[in-house]
């Protein structure tokens, strides 16, 4: 092998070494937002604050991560024609014959992989998102049924009279415990 293909084998493998750090990133994800939905539905603060807290923490890695992924893309854009770095997609390197066989099939099988996890990751995204919209929505409406916020809510501060007739209790903002 001559020096030239061992430098584009070398990028050929820093490029599969980012697409498995991807697809560990997006795993990495999934497990957050699993344990983001488990600890919003047991309401445990304390730890949710420090799986925040880790998240954030993680977040510089991860555009180092990207950094690297925009490096290798640049890497490999003169090998394929002068093409640019925004170009190099994973599927115009498949289809390309600079791309070796044994290295084609392995950038194919890690697409593929990629594609499966952000599929997943739509999903468990979409149900975090919908968890948490109903928790907004359920705390907002205890909120104005606790507070009375410019709306009469039904069956708060009601006191019934001695003909059926019901009539507001002034000043009950709490649920009236009269029976």
């Amino acid at each position: 092998m001559t020096a030239a293909a061992c430098g584009i084998q070398d990028r050929f493998d820093e490029l599969l070494g980012v697409l498995d750090e991807d697809a560990r990133h997006i795993e990495e994800t999934l497990l957050r937002l699993d344990e983001l939905r488990g600890l919003v539905v047991k309401r445990d603060d304390a730890n949710l604050a420090n799986l925040l807290e880790r998240i954030e923490a993680e977040a510089a890695g991860r555009s180092a991560h990207e950094l690297k992924r925009q490096s290798v893309r640049r890497k490999l854009a003169p090998i394929y024609r002068g093409a640019s770095a925004e170009e190099m997609t994973l599927s115009r390197l498949e289809s390309e014959s600079v791309l070796p066989e044994g290295t084609r099939v392995q950038v194919a099988m890690r697409r593929e992989k990629l594609r499966s996890l952000v599929e997943e990751l739509r999903k468990e995204y979409a149900a975090t998102v919908l968890l948490l919209a109903d928790c907004a929505r359920f705390n907002r409406l205890l909120l104005e049924s606790i507070f009375e916020l410019g709306k009469p809510v039904p069956m708060l501060g009601i006191v019934y009279g001695a003909d059926g007739a019901a009539r507001r209790q002034s000043g009950a903002n709490l649920v009236n415990l009269r029976f």
